[in-house]
């Protein structure tokens, strides 16, 4: 059988709060939507931007983050896989479908004062699901505040040895 991939990256901002729930063996699950969006010209020449919608679900330990940090407004990265349901509409016996994004690495990419709930956004928090992921550090690479700045220290590119 040949090799196949289900893999969805997604950088976009939640649309509104998490819904949390727990299932009857009391695993916790977090229902969100982000929005993603890209600017398209138009036969007219002018841009419009056309926003995305994606339904995202997460489970356990990330459905927790979710819970504890992430708010409508905050910006997100997010990789998963995709995953379709289906089911017949009780009331006019049509079989519906619901696409979903599994979350199994997030990222809170809002820094403190983004998103409708400052106190509750901490930004930079990273969380992965997956086996492979858990042995490796993921990291926010943006420069800590507390980074000192040694631009005054009269270092020059003579002291560099390389």
């Amino acid at each position: 059988m040949a090799k196949s991939v289900n893999k969805v990256i997604l950088l976009g901002n939640v649309g509104k709060d998490p819904e949390m729930r727990s299932t009857a063996g009391g695993m916790t699950v977090a229902n969100f939507a982000i929005a993603t969006s890209e600017r398209i010209k138009g036969q007219d020449g002018n841009y419009t931007e056309k926003t995305e919608w994606h339904n995202l679900v997460a489970f356990q330990r990330t459905a927790e983050i979710v819970r504890d940090y992430v708010k409508k407004g905050n910006k997100l990265y997010i990789e998963g896989r995709l995953q379709t349901s289906s089911w017949d509409d009780k009331a006019s016996g049509q079989k519906k479908y619901r696409t979903e994004v599994i979350v199994s690495d997030l990222s809170l990419l809002s820094g403190r004062g983004e998103g409708s709930d400052s106190s509750a956004s901490t930004g930079g928090y990273s969380r992965s699901n997956s086996a492979a992921s858990s042995s490796s550090n993921s990291y926010d690479q943006r420069t800590p505040a507390s980074v000192p700045d040694y631009g005054d220290n009269g270092i020059t590119d003579d002291d560099i040895p390389f």
